[in-house]
């Protein structure tokens, strides 16, 4: 059977799950928690795609968000006409979501008692995406980074009903620092849609300039500038492994992935000599199966 548009649109988005740092949902996790982290998966990759220009060709999200086919190209409108799709999400009654991945996000919002705040960091951080495109300091970008990544973790507690103000807390250092990572890994293809995520003021310290982040390989002070916010990021998960030895079972599991995947990026960073320049430094399974069992001993130390 040939799979209808609606489920390729939802099918191509999910499907990006395999190039996160991170598994998002790891088959050890029961089934319902698997079909709920997807479901949030789905939303968080949907509004990126928009805010990044990543949308399957065609229009066809712009359609299920009831724009026209070339809106698409519009992020900001795409970003709004999803701001009012996901209000839908968390009405009372009414119509329900257009979007299929909204659609499949509805459910787990009710059965979770989820709220729509953390949804709408996340488009906000987008929106933020297309007015802003520098940042002075570490400070600017550890507030982007409070819309654009810490929802994320908030919402991994929620669904799986272990939130507290100390793990809340603690997520959110390592939410941001997987997002600082990622930025790290991506200097050149962010470049290229003219967005810098390194702080202007750490560029200045190390005597980076714009254009020596527009070459093919990195130079001594780019690289290190890179092993700079590295450390930075490398610092703020250290708060992992109190957070995965605060919760039990299955969970412990799921979060040492993120911790670990997070590890083990930077020590991929480490080994390209802080040059990513060339390309995203990947982390190999075996390094994140490493740094998995790392934290979960660090963890079993912090009981």
């Amino acid at each position: 059977m040939t799979p209808t548009p609606t489920a390729r649109t939802g099918d191509a988005t999910l499907g990006k799950a395999a190039d996160e740092n991170f598994p998002v949902a790891p088959f050890f996790l029961p089934r319902a928690w698997r079909d709920d982290l997807m479901a949030v998966y789905g939303f968080a990759r949907l509004v990126d795609d928009i805010g990044d220009g990543d949308l399957a060709p065609g229009g066809t999200d712009a359609r299920h968000l009831g724009l026209e086919p070339e809106q698409s190209e519009d992020r900001l409108a795409m970003l709004d006409a999803l701001e009012t799709d996901l209000r839908r999400v968390f009405a009372a009654s009414g119509e329900e979501p257009s979007h299929p991945l909204l659609r499949k996000l509805r459910p787990t919002a009710r059965r979770r008692a989820l709220t729509p705040e953390p949804f709408l960091g996340l488009i906000e951080a987008n929106r933020q995406d297309q007015k802003v495109r520098r940042y002075g300091t570490y400070a600017e970008l550890a507030a982007y980074c409070e819309l654009s990544a810490n929802p994320v973790g908030r919402l991994v507690l929620a669904l799986t009903g272990t939130t507290s103000p100390e793990r809340v807390r603690r997520s959110d250092a390592v939410c941001t620092a997987l997002q600082i990572v990622e930025h790290l890994q991506d200097v050149a293809e962010d470049l290229e849609r003219d967005r810098i995520y390194l702080p202007a003021e750490d560029m200045e310290r190390f005597r980076v300039t714009e254009a020596d982040l527009a070459v093919p390989s990195a130079g001594a002070s780019v690289r290190a500038l890179i092993a700079y916010e590295a450390q930075r990021a490398s610092d703020l998960l250290d708060e992992g492994p109190p957070l995965v030895g605060s919760v039990d079972g299955r969970l412990k599991l799921l979060l040492a992935g993120f911790v670990g995947g997070g590890r083990s990026a930077l020590t991929a960073i480490s080994a390209a000599g802080f040059d990513v320049l060339p390309g995203p430094p990947k982390a190999t399974k075996p390094s994140l199966l490493r740094e998995v069992g790392t934290v979960l001993r660090r963890a079993r130390g912090e009981r």
